[in-house]
């Protein structure tokens, strides 16, 4: 059986002050959790936080990664955090290709498919993020969209087991929406049959696909019993130490005792 994972994209949120408060709910409460071996969290915050968060969470089950990475290893990029400078903070997992990197931003497959692999060669899991806008879903292309984003960035030289996907209905991320049980469990279907496709279907049933969306403690539940969907990406809830806690606990009930 998969291991769940409940990672937690803080994005563009929270000074020290407030992090350190934050972290510390999110650890005490994660405590307090009967199985909460069975159940991986990881909390991705800001680059500027990464140093202290390793002092927070320290000696907890509580993980800590990145949220961007450049693809080189060094150079004139100004701005730019290179895989080896998170690599010194002791972080684990690196988000790449968030739909905010790719609409906002501008980051395409084949630069996606760089930043995958400098993270997965630095011994970093990457938490690949694919999904469709509103338009392509009403224009029937999610299926198109979602083969394209893996297929294009994710071949059989990226190891299985340093990559997570994220599938997160564009049209879904903060506006309160939420792909309903039956969506998530289509589109992770076909995650998983690409990956398939890429290695083999032993290797597809190892890799964990988690849902991101305005997943929330009262939509997890149902998200998290689908067979396909092994955790989630959480963004506004994530935010709040009680709402992300509950969502863990959501994930924690699908664990078999």
């Amino acid at each position: 059986m998969r291991k769940p994972l409940i990672a937690g994209n803080w994005k563009m949120h929270k000074t020290l002050v407030e992090a350190r408060e934050l972290v510390g709910g999110i650890v005490e409460g994660v405590g307090k959790l009967d199985a909460r071996g069975g159940v991986e969290v990881l909390i991705c915050t800001p680059y500027t936080l990464l140093f202290p968060i390793a002092k927070a969470v320290a000696k907890t089950p509580v993980m800590f990664g990145a949220q961007n990475v450049h693809e080189e290893s060094q150079g004139a990029f100004t701005g730019e955090v290179s895989v080896a400078m998170l690599k010194d903070t002791g972080c684990t997992h690196v988000i790449v290709g968030h739909s905010e990197r790719r609409h906002v931003f501008g980051e395409k497959n084949d630069r996606l498919a760089k930043k995958v692999r400098a993270v997965v060669e630095a011994g970093l899991t990457a938490i690949y993020c694919v999904g469709e806008t509103l338009d392509e879903r009403e224009a029937g292309r999610t299926r198109e969209v979602i083969e394209s984003q893996m297929g294009e960035v994710i071949g059989p030289d990226v190891p299985a087991d340093r990559l997570v996907v994220a599938y997160e209905p564009v049209w879904a991320i903060g506006t309160g929406k939420t792909a309903s049980p039956e969506q998530a469990q289509e589109v992770h279907e076909w995650i998983r049959a690409s990956l398939a496709g890429t290695y083999d279907r032993a290797t597809a049933d190892r890799v964990r696909i988690l849902y991101g969306g305005s997943v929330k403690p009262g939509n997890a539940a149902d998200l998290l019993s689908l067979p396909d969907v092994d955790g989630a990406l959480v963004g506004g809830a994530c935010l709040v130490a009680s709402d992300f806690i509950a969502i863990i606990s959501a994930a924690v009930a699908t664990v078999p005792a």
